[in-house]
């Protein structure tokens, strides 16, 4: 990974109120506080997408929940929902991209600001794993960007969806690398490291009664 072509990116982690219920968010929210860190002694460029959903419910994704006024449920433009938590809070420099639907390159600027930042490599972690993190990932890979997967630093609402998202991900992204946080921090820091990627296409071959064998491969 060449370092002064990579950067750092974090999907939705945003205050919870008004948000999906996910596992063990602030352990998430360490890990990343940690990976931040780095990436800022390291000259990585910091990138935070945010979902939003218009308050008056214009432009919503078919079958997006509303409340009884008609108004979005989850991540609603006037509420605290769409701030960035306060455990990562963005820093004079860093890059907030909005978005609206789950991928971060969908009618967003995140490729215009990649492109003008030469990046080749993404690091990514965020919520929810089977929504934002899995369509920005392949939307990445479509695009030809090498990708850096943080497993620790996704979740969902479930361990099954998290789980399941992460494997076909790995299946099917033939250039994808899987970190754990401490794992990527030590590659930063140029101490030995473990990392998983694929050795041949569907290699996990994983199902119901495997998922999580399978899942403590990576």
């Amino acid at each position: 990974m060449d370092l002064n072509k990579t950067a750092l990116l974090l999907m939705d982690l945003q205050k919870e109120e008004g948000t999906s219920e996910i596992e063990d968010m602030e352990g998430i929210l360490d890990n990343a506080s940690d990976l931040i860190e780095d990436c800022r002694e390291k000259g990585i460029p910091i990138i935070y997408t945010r979902h939003i959903n218009r308050a008056d419910a214009v432009g919503l994704a078919a079958g997006e929940p509303l409340n009884e006024n008609g108004e979005p449920i989850y991540y609603h433009s006037k509420s605290i929902s769409i701030e960035i938590a306060d455990e990562i809070k963005p820093e004079q420099g860093d890059i907030i991209i909005d978005k609206h639907r789950y991928s971060g390159f969908y009618e967003s600027n995140l490729e215009l600001v990649l492109k003008n930042l030469h990046i080749k490599h993404l690091v990514v972690g965020g919520v929810l794993t089977d929504c934002s993190v899995l369509s920005t990932v392949m939307d990445a890979y479509y695009r030809d960007y090498q990708v850096n997967l943080v497993k620790d630093i996704c979740g969902s609402t479930s361990e099954g969806a998290h789980m399941a998202s992460i494997l076909m991900m790995a299946n099917r992204v033939y250039n994808l690398q899987i970190y754990d946080t401490d794992q990527i921090r030590k590659m930063l820091n140029d101490e030995d490291y473990e990392v998983w990627e694929t050795d041949e296409p569907d290699e996990l071959k994983f199902n119901p009664e495997n998922l999580r064998k399978t899942f403590s491969k990576l």
